[in-house]
């Protein structure tokens, strides 16, 4: 069985652990530290998923802004890979999207594969008119996703925070 659980200071090695196991280096679990510091990513939310071989995935939603309303940006979502293909990533963003709807966030965005997101409800955000904050090639439009919440209808260039505003990242 997942669990699903707020992560919080004390499971900070656990966090960087997974994210390094997952990517198989440390600039997704440097990237969580950054965004943990940054006080631009406020407010975030940090979900650690359990089952009973321990801590075995996790995923940051930070601030960001589009058209003067609030959103989230869901960077980065990790599983160990022992654990991946068991619905582990998708009890995340599932949680995480159900904690953001309803508390003023407008849509919620990520840069990743559409086949994966899209399982969960993402669909290209280009459709909605929102750009990511910077420019992504052609071949990766379609991976600027968005989950966008009724009532809100928002289009424009999205903000995000300081440590993920770096066109670097936005490239693959």
């Amino acid at each position: 069985m997942i669990r699903v659980r707020d992560a919080d200071a004390a499971d900070a090695a656990t966090v960087r652990d997974i994210h390094r196991a997952a990517f198989g280096q440390d600039d997704e679990a440097d990237l969580v530290a950054a965004l943990l510091r940054d006080e631009t990513a406020q407010p975030v939310l940090s979900l650690l998923a359990e089952t009973d071989e321990g801590a075995v995935g996790h995923i940051l939603f930070s601030a960001a802004r589009v058209a003067g309303r609030r959103a989230a940006l869901l960077a980065p979502l990790a599983v160990r890979p022992e654990c991946q293909r068991k619905g582990i990533g998708g009890a995340l963003i599932a949680e995480g999207l159900a904690r953001l709807r309803g508390t003023g966030v407008a849509a919620v965005f990520v840069f990743g594969d559409p086949a994966y997101y899209g399982r969960s409800g993402f669909a290209p955000a280009h459709a909605h008119g929102m750009a990511p904050p910077h420019p992504v090639e052609e071949p990766w439009r379609d991976a600027w996703q968005a989950v966008v919440f009724a009532p809100y209808t928002v289009s424009g260039r999205v903000s995000v925070a300081r440590s993920l505003d770096d066109p670097v990242l936005w490239q693959v």
